[in-house]
């Protein structure tokens, strides 16, 4: 009787132990798809993510309209100059950290960065973010940032970046390319003149198209520019937003 006792004790030991490995089998493959789900929201929209998910893949997308967001920083060559490339790096992933909180803030989609260039857009997926209003007001507080690291960077007898901003809003196609280290990305004429407002631009301005300015005029004040010569886009309405709007007052 001793015995058994003593075998069933075991048992339970046993039983009690392989559940404990049972449970820890299970909190870390729970650990890691919880990982594995954050990674690819860092990369694609939710609802892209979950399809991609459920299928393997992901059907491209026609989105009548969007607003597209490209920031340049047009020093950025003298700036580089003046430090090594670890301190480089550093001040980059600084201000794109700020730049993907501001964005997250809004409801914008970042698309990627394209050496010192940071390319976004609103209107992608349903829920907040789909409005111009959204992305412009999410450009100006790009700009608010940047003018307080330059204005910092200044009083410490530093050298500085500048910033231009332009965005467009019209149809784009959206969807993944790839199969390793795949990336969402975003297509079409809007994208071309989007890059355009920002390259036609001036530092430390917001310069938005005609097609934007219809979208915002009643939220933000805009001062128009006329008719400038875009590359291979030719005459193009422009118009400056004014930073006064730059507040989250602006859009109420």
């Amino acid at each position: 009787r001793a015995w058994l006792a003593w075998r069933e004790r075991k048992l339970m030991e046993r039983n009690r132990e392989l559940e404990r490995k049972v449970e820890d089998a299970t909190s870390t493959i729970r650990s890691e798809r919880d990982r594995n789900q954050e990674l690819l929201l860092n990369i694609l929209p939710a609802d892209v993510a979950e399809e991609l998910k459920a299928s393997g893949t992901s059907k491209a997308r026609e989105i009548p309209q969007a607003t597209v967001l490209f920031t340049d920083f047009c020093n950025f060559t003298r700036f580089s100059e003046h430090l090594d490339p670890q301190s480089l790096v550093n001040e980059i992933n600084a201000l794109y950290s700020t730049f993907d909180e501001i964005i997250g803030r809004y409801g914008i989609e970042k698309i990627k960065t394209i050496g010192d260039s940071y390319m976004c857009a609103g209107g992608l997926v349903p829920g907040p973010g789909n409005s111009a209003a959204d992305t412009v007001s999410a450009a100006l507080a790009i700009l608010d940032h940047v003018n307080m690291v330059k204005q910092q960077r200044m009083e410490q007898g530093q050298e500085f970046l500048d910033i231009r901003i332009g965005c467009h809003t019209g149809p784009v196609v959206a969807g993944i390319v790839g199969v390793k280290k795949f990336a969402y990305d975003i297509w079409g004429d809007t994208v071309n003149t989007a890059s355009r407002m920002e390259s036609s631009g001036e530092p430390g301005r917001v310069n938005i198209s005609g097609a934007t300015y219809e979208q915002v005029r009643q939220l933000f004040k805009c001062t128009h520019r006329g008719k400038i010569e875009a590359k291979n886009k030719g005459q193009v309405d422009m118009y400056f937003v004014e930073p006064a709007a730059s507040s989250d007052d602006a859009m109420a």
